[in-house]
């Protein structure tokens, strides 16, 4: 797999904390940050996903699809944020249809 190498400037606070979190969980800098940011993305793209979800702008196998989670461990998020349930029988047979 080909890389990429990024960079960014931290607050000395924040490089230290991450520091320290490193070492807690016996990882180098570099491998902590890798987790830090895939973490971030995937809860950025969830977060997005269910936003737009709530607005009736997506429907619910487009928000799992962005989110990257499957149908199911989306709809057992949406209890947890408070969404209801907008599913009708079009969508339904839309998703069965697949893409």
């Amino acid at each position: 797999m080909a890389t990429v190498t990024l960079s960014t400037r931290l607050e000395r606070g924040d490089a230290e904390k991450i520091d320290l979190l490193a070492g807690e969980l016996g990882l180098d800098r570099g491998s902590l940050l890798k987790q830090l940011i895939r973490k971030g993305y995937t809860d950025i793209q969830t977060e997005r996903a269910l936003r737009a979800y709530r607005l009736g702008t997506i429907t619910l196998s487009r928000a799992a699809e962005i989110a990257g989670l499957s149908l199911r461990d989306l709809l057992l998020r949406l209890p947890e944020e408070s969404i209801e349930l907008n599913y009708d029988i079009r969508e339904l047979e839309r998703d069965l249809e697949g893409p």
